[in-house]
């Protein structure tokens, strides 16, 4: 493929005006490149094109990032939604999967907008904020619009409500309309996967407001109670965390479960697991799952909810495996080596965030082998300008 047509293919896939076209393409490649930080003076030196406009681009046209960016994922969602397959391995009850969780963005520079200091497992990370959601249809993971996190402060300088990340996510799923995504479907074929930070009563009743699946996995000090003991006592007593909701249900037997990894000795993973049906406070009756690695159980055990009852264990225990697809989205080495850079603006970044998914859409659509060509070329383009630049100073 030449660079003309290559350039005509891309600029195709996106509905933008004419004027921003060159723009778009040249950052939409630099985007590509595999470099330690993706700096806007770094783009402006790429493409010969001043470091203004793409600065102008990324702050004044943020609608026209979500546009294009809803437009692709329509697409890519209706073209994979129809033929969904089930894994080899086990049969889903759903076809449908929605995926969410958080990334941080480590700041570059003490002089940035909306940055804040996260509790991010080992230590803290101060920088942004972004809560993704992405559909999972037939092992095809399409990114829907982000959640920006926005800080009190910034949302006292720029006179916006302040909402936490829990309430946002609670509105995105109110909102979400899946028929714009998949065409007509049966809400029972929907699941939303989460981890135990998304444990909270307001998110999972609006799933079930919805009439969808959920698999997230609790807190340890969720609150849970039996069937038995939810027949006899009020609302108000008889509730216990679901940690020691376990210790005291012992007689219930452990099940060992395999699962095929994806390694290239195809090793079997074993778990064994645990299931309760139970309610869980403020929600509504689930299947508690109690599951662990089969040889390695010490300070890895988890408790997951699903409020399909009809479900299998093994069934619940798979889907939440494929969560990990969005962490693997997060890194997403394949197209680009994206370390966020620093903004004067949080609307810039807000920006790329959306141009960075729109580029992870548009080039699922290429083969592995003219990919892996592609980036090749690129990245000498990209050297060789660089060493230029090196040498004359300029």
């Amino acid at each position: 493929m030449s660079f003309f047509r290559f350039k005509k293919w891309l600029l195709n896939r996106l509905e933008i005006g004419t004027r921003q076209k060159n723009i778009c393409f040249w950052y939409l490649i630099f985007l590509m490149l595999s470099t330690r930080k993706h700096t806007l003076q770094d783009a402006a030196r790429l493409s010969g094109l001043h470091k203004s406009q793409f600065s102008r681009w990324l702050k004044n046209h943020s609608d026209l990032a979500v546009y294009n960016l809803s437009q692709l994922s329509k697409k890519q969602a209706k073209q994979f939604g129809n033929r969904f397959e089930s894994p080899k391995s086990v049969s889903f009850p759903w076809s449908i999967m929605i995926l969410i969780d958080s990334t941080l963005h480590g700041r570059s520079t003490l002089h940035t907008d909306n940055a804040k200091k996260f509790n991010h497992g080992k230590g803290f990370v101060i920088g942004h904020q972004w809560t993704n959601i992405v559909l999972l249809l037939n092992d095809m993971v399409i990114p829907l619009p982000p959640i920006p996190f926005y800080s009190r402060r910034y949302c006292r300088e720029n006179d916006l409500a302040y909402r936490t990340e829990n309430a946002a996510v609670v509105e995105y799923i109110q909102d979400m309309d899946l028929e714009q995504y998949v065409g007509s479907h049966r809400s029972h074929e929907v699941v939303v996967l989460a981890d135990s930070g998304y444990d909270d009563r307001k998110i999972q009743n609006a799933i079930v407001q919805k009439r969808w699946a959920f698999v997230i996995a609790l807190k340890k000090n969720r609150g849970v109670r039996s069937v038995k003991t939810h027949e006899k006592m009020p609302l108000s007593r008889g509730w216990s965390q679901v940690e020691s909701f376990f210790k005291n249900h012992r007689r219930v037997k452990w099940v060992t479960v395999r699962v095929s990894s994806n390694t290239p000795n195809k090793k079997r993973m074993e778990f064994r697991m645990r299931k309760i049906i139970a309610y869980l406070r403020y929600v509504e009756q689930v299947q508690l799952i109690c599951s662990e690695f089969k040889k390695r159980p010490k300070g890895r055990r988890k408790y997951l909810a699903c409020n399909d009852l009809k479900a299998a264990p093994r069934q619940i225990l798979i889907a939440y495996r494929l969560r990990w697809k969005i962490e693997i989205f997060h890194a997403y080495p394949d197209v680009a080596h994206i370390s966020l850079f620093c903004y004067e603006s949080a609307r810039r970044c807000s920006t790329w965030e959306k141009v960075y998914r729109s580029l992870y859409k548009i080039s699922s659509e290429f083969s592995q082998t003219r990919k892996h060509v592609i980036l090749i070329s690129m990245r000498l383009v990209f050297q060789m300008v660089s060493f230029a630049h090196t040498v004359t100073g300029q």
